[in-house]
């Protein structure tokens, strides 16, 4: 094994998971909840970036029904955001099973 040569492929494969990582930041997935009525869009890095809520779902008797939709709605967005990130990070490390990249 060429030890110069796997450095050469360590840095590629960084500098290629660094740029990834950019893209992904760029990258949205947004999910619908209540019917349409709540939307969290999040990036691939995880990161909520906007939440709509739609007047008609505002009850002020019922904040709490709100609430639940509205956690609902962002864990989901997160998780869809993570699973794009790993989607693409596997798809550079080419399932090395390198722990936190697969």
């Amino acid at each position: 094994m060429n030890l110069n040569k796997l450095m050469k492929q360590a840095q590629k494969m960084q500098e290629q998971m660094t740029k990834t990582q950019a893209e992904l930041e760029k990258k949205t997935v947004e999910v619908n909840a209540g019917s349409g009525k709540v939307k969290v869009t999040a990036n691939g890095a995880g990161d909520v970036i906007a939440i709509k809520i739609d007047r008609e779902v505002v009850d002020p008797n019922d904040v709490e029904f709100l609430e639940e939709i509205i956690l609902g709605a962002v864990k989901q967005a997160i998780e869809q955001g993570k699973a794009l990130a790993q989607s693409e990070m596997s798809r550079i490390t080419g399932g090395l099973g390198i722990p936190g990249l697969e």
